[in-house]
């Protein structure tokens, strides 16, 4: 090799190593712009979630002027709280949960809970479900990140049925009004209830009715799973790629459902304030057998958290209504609510829809049942 030549090489090599290394510059501001937009961004997330409830207040009471208390402005207050909430909770949940799928081997996730441990898998999102504490609506942000990561529609169903019945501050209250007996009962029979649910999901096969466009996101996952590992066989996963990946799925996602949150939450609203307890009590507290099925239809156009079903369970329960129908409506409102189907919507079609609705309906139609049973078999 001529002396002009190894000048050359020598010039070329110092060439790549400078664009190494500026690239490497380059990716490292990235990286630390990146850590700082993120940090601030939960910072002004974490301070618009805890501002929701006063501004709701405010937005009814203040700017309205309704009266407080009244159940009009019980129901706008729920309105703008309850969308702000669920917004804000989907597009972190989403984000979150794309951002570590991007570097995640989903394939051998699935492959493991579809496999032997799948009995695993129903118990672990029955409990992860326990203790979240979302109520019906806020827990779909979280179905939705599980069911497009390709994790068994079975697993999901357990956490998305488990999820809004079970919470640790409504076992304390629980706890409180009908002593521990009738509280671990009740965690047992929501854990199971999901568990079941899941068992029957995967058995009847349930994903191929999820909507098309959960399809599509799911038939698309090989391809980004493969992509993934090859990178990933070469490289480290980028913050930029996995910021890319989890900002696409975030706004695919949101722009999809963000008008279907506020519907479901508008009707659920609109109920809020304006149904009387004590009509269910002077109608279905004779405990005739029929009254358990007719309080868990009769709480499906209603709308409520299960922290804040409690009181509402008090008071029926002061009012003469027996156990077991209480728990059947107040189960029923927390699960099954129209708010939460409309937005179910945009995810299930509306056989897999009927079947999920339909077997919590029988489930807590013979919780109800059961309940009933047992308080009158101990007086």
């Amino acid at each position: 090799m001529s002396k002009q030549d190894k000048q050359q090489c020598c010039c070329e090599t110092n060439s790549l190593k400078e664009a190494g290394a500026s690239a490497g510059h380059t990716g490292h501001n990235w990286n630390s712009k990146y850590a700082l937009a993120i940090a601030a961004m939960a910072l002004l997330w974490a301070m618009a979630y805890a501002a929701i409830q006063p501004v709701a207040h405010w937005l009814a009471v203040g700017l309205f002027g309704l009266a407080q208390g009244s159940p009009l402005a019980e129901s706008v207050e729920f309105f703008f709280y309850d969308t702000a909430k669920i917004l804000l909770l989907l597009a972190a949940l989403i984000y979150a949960i794309a951002w570590a799928r991007a570097g995640l081997n989903v394939e051998r996730v699935r492959d493991y809970l579809s496999g032997k441990a799948r009995g695993l898998g129903y118990f672990l999102g029955s409990s992860f479900g326990a203790i979240t504490p979302f109520c019906s609506c806020s827990s779909i942000p979280l179905f939705l990140g599980f069911t497009t990561a390709n994790i068994p529609v079975g697993i999901t169903m357990s956490f998305l049925i488990t999820s809004p019945l079970i919470n640790e501050l409504a076992v304390v209250l629980l706890w409180g009004l009908l002593g521990w007996k009738i509280t671990v009962a009740y965690v047992i029979v929501g854990m199971v209830a999901g568990i079941i649910g899941g068992y029957l999901m995967d058995a009847l096969r349930a994903e191929r009715w999820l909507h098309p466009a959960i399809l599509e996101a799911i038939a698309s996952m090989p391809a980004q799973a493969t992509l993934v590992t090859a990178s990933a066989s070469a490289r480290k996963i980028s913050l930029r790629q996995r910021h890319d990946f989890a900002w696409g799925e975030t706004s695919s996602i949101f722009r999809r459902v963000w008008k279907w949150v506020i519907i479901g939450v508008g009707l659920g609203a609109a109920l809020h304030g304006f149904v009387p307890d004590n009509w269910f009590a002077q109608h279905l507290g004779a405990g005739e057998w029929w009254s358990v099925p007719l309080s868990v239809l009769l709480g499906i156009p209603l709308y409520s958290s299960v922290t804040g079903i409690i009181p509402v369970m008090e008071s029926l329960l002061g009012k003469g209504l027996p156990l077991g129908t209480t728990l059947a409506f107040c189960m029923s409102t927390v699960v099954v609510s129209l708010p939460e189907m409309i937005m179910l919507r945009q995810v299930m079609t509306p056989r897999l829809l009927g079947i999920f609705v339909g077997y919590l309906l029988i489930m807590f139609t013979l919780v109800g049942w059961l309940f009933n049973l047992l308080g009158s078999v101990t007086m």
